[in-house]
Order: structure tokens, then C-alpha cells, then sequence
């Protein structure tokens, strides 16, 4: 049995992540020196987990129901 996370609640998990993840690579660059490499591999590493998450299919986002969702 997989965990799977509704459309709209996967949508503002997302969200939040993304905003947090934001937040903390913000703060965590002008407290200390980073150079830019690290800094993309940071945020690239924050989005593989999203979209590891997404392509195990626990994350469904619907993206706010921005495109057109398959009829089955």
C-alpha cells in the first residue's frame, strides 16, 4: 500500500516547502560565506527531494488547478 497525499494538500505542502527552503538558504548564504556552486547545489538538492517525492507518486501536486488535469 502506497502513502499518497492529496492533490490540494500536496499543492500546499509544496508550497510551504518551497517558501521555507527559500527562507533558510536566504539565511543560512548571508550569514556565512557561501560561494555560488554550493549555493546551486543546496538548492538543487532541495528540489530532487520534491521531485523524488512527486515521481514515487506521495506528492500528486494539481498546481492549483493551473493546467488541465486527464479525465480517466
Amino acid at each position: 500500500m502506497k502513502f499518497h497525499i492529496n492533490p490540494l494538500a500536496s499543492d500546499i505542502i509544496i508550497s510551504i516547502y518551497i517558501i521555507a527552503t527559500l527562507y533558510l538558504r536566504f539565511k543560512f548564504e548571508s550569514q556565512t560565506y557561501t560561494s555560488p556552486i554550493l549555493s546551486i547545489v543546496l538548492g538543487l538538492c532541495f528540489v530532487l527531494i520534491i521531485y523524488a517525492l512527486v515521481k514515487l507518486k506521495v506528492l500528486n501536486p494539481n498546481w492549483f488547478g493551473l493546467f488541465n488535469s486527464k479525465k480517466a
